[in-house]
């Protein structure tokens, strides 16, 4: 089957467009952690430093992290989320947590404890009820014209 050249429209590929670039969720990461100095970020990630720059500038100029000078002499600068980014900080924990269930199996190299004093296991829950999500209790909607769940509707 050949590619469609108008694929779904989709707000995962969107957001992936902006945040799935090589090094931006571990940008988050680190500025999450409270790391937002491009050293830190530099050491933390291993990114190259010209990469890490063009990064973070997308990430500015997105309104997901906010650049501020912290030294004149010489210039240079750390940045703190938005609350746009931290809005990404609980898809960041949900990730760990499957890395932990899924990749590592024991092997963590960091454990996120909530202020009731308790490890964090993320878990992904329903505003209206409470409820946690399970994949079963799903229906999706499509609301772009001329698509269903299964594609797009005949021409």
């Amino acid at each position: 089957m050949a590619a469609t050249k108008d694929p779904r429209p989709c707000l995962i590929a969107d957001t992936l467009a902006l945040v799935g670039e090589k090094y931006s969720l571990l940008v988050m990461r680190e500025v999450c952690l409270g790391n937002g100095r491009f050293d830190q970020l530099v050491r933390n990630i291993g990114a190259p430093r010209d990469i890490l720059a063009t990064r973070l500038r997308r990430l500015v100029d997105a309104g997901i992290l906010t650049k501020r000078a912290y030294s004149e002499r010489p210039q240079r600068f750390e940045y703190r989320p938005t609350q746009a980014g931290l809005e990404l900080e609980p898809v960041l924990l949900t990730l760990m947590a499957w890395g932990d269930r899924h990749l590592r199996q024991g092997d963590r190299p960091m454990v996120v404890e909530h202020s009731c004093g308790h490890e964090l296991l993320p878990v992904v829950t329903c505003s209206a009820c409470g409820d946690a999500v399970a994949h079963d209790d799903l229906t999706a909607h499509p609301q772009a014209p001329g698509w269903t769940v299964s594609g797009p509707t005949a021409a």
